[in-house]
């Protein structure tokens, strides 16, 4: 599965989509953090929507998406505006 365009996702949905990806893959806040190369305070806020994921950061949440298989398009179809 490959994606054509990048993610352009907005807050507040950008901050759920990071929390559906972390319970799903049963990862605290810290282990996202450190699988994404950021620091916990980063995701923290990215969930909370006080920031938005840099570019670099929504291509990785893209490819955790791919890896999630069906759930991951699933949350795509979800969060993704049409």
């Amino acid at each position: 599965m490959t994606f054509k365009k990048p993610l352009i996702i907005n807050q507040p949905e950008v901050g759920k989509l990071i929390r559906e990806i972390r319970i799903f893959n049963q990862l605290t806040q810290e282990q996202f953090a450190t699988a994404m190369g950021v620091v916990y305070p980063t995701v923290n806020r990215w969930e909370n929507g006080h920031a938005k994921p840099s570019p670099m950061a929504m291509k990785q949440i893209e490819l955790i998406l791919q890896e999630m298989g069906e759930q991951g398009q699933d949350l795509l179809a979800k969060y993704l505006p049409n």
